[in-house]
């Protein structure tokens, strides 16, 4: 009896572990899949850049914010409702952008995609790390780190192919899609076990704050480099990629343009999983070493007008960047206790978007001053100084 009570647990816990990935991976598809659509929105509607900007911003600020107050939310009331939630949320924004025929629709689907993902990033991968495989110890730190990858990769090509191939309804190919997967999967989440107890004080963790249990403060603070060396570098390829291929590369198709957010998360998502078994410290290096060459080289083939040498610089890149993050989600999730984890995700991914999306959006308002090209230029250098610092800081630490 206590052998088949053990089996269906087993069975249930793995089949929660699937679903929460496939979950994170549509979750991340709809994360990426407007960037290549905001040129397309902007010439429909006709908006100016400094719109452009404030509709990248209010993204990372809702969910920063989002994070602030509720990033602890799952540890009191469980990953099920708060996943739940954060899918139903996404799904509204799906439906917004979908819909989209003006600046202000464009604003509170970005807001309302910003409160959803707060929501789900830290609950989600403490959820995946709970359910990881007994057998395979470690597996939940590298699907945190592979799943985000290849749904933001899979996200931009798939907005690409379907702006060049889906004739007059793109919009509603894409979005009206993720929108019904995203209802779907907020109820298939259920049949997953909840992992984390009810406990008192959920009212309480909604007070802004950061918190970091005192376990993994140590391994957070060497991490912050790399965390905003990485994110940043995202920042970058996110906000300026699509209109450097376009206006400075010469890439006229939507695919090509979505190529670099494909070819810069789909390489990261490949070196979280070639990398796996190598030290924390060792991934953390060659990822934040390989940040900054990698950004010089897109910088140089950027100077030379070249497209192919500028993707094949952003997949090295790319490598990169999944490393770095998959070094530091390796480093910290073992130290925080399972009632905490959804805390310490959420200090992580506050760190991770204010490294995002203040310097994008930064580099909006100065291409209208200086020009995009030389604010390419500006905003990749700070990249590589920032990426070359973390790789020094990593280097002469001791662990």
């Amino acid at each position: 009896m206590m052998t088949a009570v053990a089996t269906r647990s087993g069975v249930r816990r793995a089949t929660g572990f699937v679903v929460v990935l496939v979950a994170l991976t549509i979750f991340m598809i709809g994360a990426s899949a407007p960037s290549p659509f905001y040129p397309v929105l902007q010439e429909r509607i006709g908006f100016s850049s400094a719109a452009m900007t404030l509709i990248f911003a209010v993204y990372a600020l809702s969910m920063l914010a989002t994070l602030l107050v509720a990033g602890s939310l799952s540890d009191h009331l469980g990953r099920r409702p708060v996943i739940a939630l954060g899918l139903l949320v996404l799904a509204g924004s799906m439906v917004a952008f979908w819909h989209a025929e003006s600046v202000a629709v464009l604003i509170v689907a970005r807001v309302v995609q910003g409160f959803g993902a707060g929501l789900l990033m830290p609950s989600m991968s403490a959820a995946i790390v709970d359910l990881e495989p007994p057998s395979r110890p470690g597996s939940g730190a590298i699907a945190n780190s592979v799943t985000p990858f290849a749904g933001l990769a899979a996200g931009g090509l798939v907005s690409g192919l379907a702006l060049d191939h889906a004739g007059a309804e793109p919009l509603t190919a894409v979005f009206g899609s993720l929108a019904v997967l995203l209802v779907v999967m907020a109820v298939v989440v259920w049949a997953a076990p909840e992992t984390s107890t009810r406990r008192p004080g959920a009212l309480a963790s909604l007070r802004p704050r950061i918190g970091v249990p005192p376990q993994a403060r140590a391994a957070f603070y060497r991490a912050v480099p790399a965390v905003i060396a990485g994110w940043a570098t995202s920042g970058f390829y996110l906000s300026l990629g699509a209109p450097l291929i376009a206006q400075e590369l010469g890439g006229e198709s939507h695919v090509a343009q979505g190529l670099v957010v494909t070819t810069l998360n789909g390489a990261g998502a490949v070196m979280c999983f070639v990398a796996r078994r190598w030290s924390s410290r060792r991934i953390t290096l060659y990822g934040t070493t390989t940040l900054a060459v990698g950004t010089a080289l897109t910088l140089v083939a950027l100077a030379a007008d070249s497209l192919p040498w500028f993707l094949a610089a952003t997949v090295f890149a790319g490598t990169g960047f999944g490393a770095a993050f998959m070094g530091i989600m390796r480093s910290i999730t073992p130290l925080a206790p399972p009632e905490r984890r959804g805390e310490l995700f959420a200090a992580v991914f506050v760190a991770s978007y204010v490294a995002f999306g203040i310097p994008a959006v930064i580099a909006g308002f100065a291409v209208g001053w200086i020009g995009l090209s030389q604010t390419a230029l500006v905003y990749g250098a700070v990249v590589v100084v920032l990426a070359g610092l973390a790789a020094v800081l990593r280097l002469r630490s001791e662990d």
